[in-house]
């Protein structure tokens, strides 16, 4: 039984293939201008790494942003769903999801299943997702890789106080333009993006254990940030953190063809 799940988010699109309950292959692109574009590039890249084409699938199921609008999907469920129950798949015991994409923020709770229990969800604003750290990036010219390890190396980071992404650019600029080093600025950036999640995530309550998924779960200062700041570990995901939405819809690609 060959399924999938295909992700189209505001930033990048993932796909993912199933056989027999294993991950066979994925990918990762930057979006396309369109949905429907994004969707059948990410999924051909995915079906040639396993060795099939689109009439190989049983099932297929489509998530983020874009979920409605992917011609070759047999059905499409919500990304707080498809996340929560991909985390849980990897790491049976995650009760709690960190999802930040790139456009917004969400905390997730699920059960022992790995279904949907209650979110809360930040679309409102950059700040906390990972346009956010784009922005922060740019403004202090390095590279988002660059921006995760120049954080880690910080002995005094800097304090970043501003509530919207625009004024944080400008506190960020300032601290540029008075010489401080760039590594206390980048530590700076990633503990006021961490309290903005931890903002979102004190409103449903933390409940053991805690994951993070998302494009923003790969930075190591973030996420370093964000376990001092909750005081809790976060689980490393066994798989690319960034697939996990489209992984969510491919298992319940495969709970369809099972029932």
């Amino acid at each position: 039984m060959v399924v999938a799940g295909c992700d189209v988010g505001s930033l990048s699109a993932e796909a993912v293939i199933m056989d027999n309950g294993s991950i066979i292959s994925f990918e990762i692109i930057k979006v396309r201008p369109r949905p429907e574009q994004s969707a059948g590039d990410v999924m051909n890249a995915a079906l040639s790494k396993a060795g099939l084409t689109l009439g190989g699938l049983d099932y297929c199921i489509s998530t983020g942003y874009g979920r409605e609008k992917i011609p070759f999907a047999n059905d499409n469920i919500s990304e707080i769903s498809c996340h929560g129950k991909g985390a849980q798949w990897l790491i049976p015991s995650v009760r709690t999801v960190i999802d930040v994409g790139g456009q917004d923020c969400k905390a997730i709770s699920v059960d022992e299943n790995g279904n949907l229990l209650n979110f809360i969800m930040n679309d409102k604003c950059a700040a906390g997702t990972g346009r956010f750290l784009e922005v922060m990036s740019k403004t202090l010219g390095v590279g988002l890789e660059e921006l995760a390890s120049l954080a880690v190396r910080s002995k005094n980071p800097l304090p970043v106080t501003s509530q919207c992404s625009i004024f944080t650019e400008t506190e960020a600029m300032c601290y540029v333009n008075e010489g401080e080093k760039m590594a206390d600025i980048a530590a700076g950036i990633n503990q006021a993006m961490a309290r903005r999640v931890k903002a979102l995530v004190g409103r449903i309550g933390i409940v053991d254990e805690v994951c993070m998924t998302g494009g923003v779960a790969k930075n190591s200062g973030v996420l370093k940030s964000l376990e001092e700041i909750l005081q809790v570990t976060i689980k490393k995901m066994p798989e690319d953190p960034q697939i996990i939405g489209a992984l969510g819809a491919a298992i319940f690609a495969k709970e369809e063809m099972q029932k």
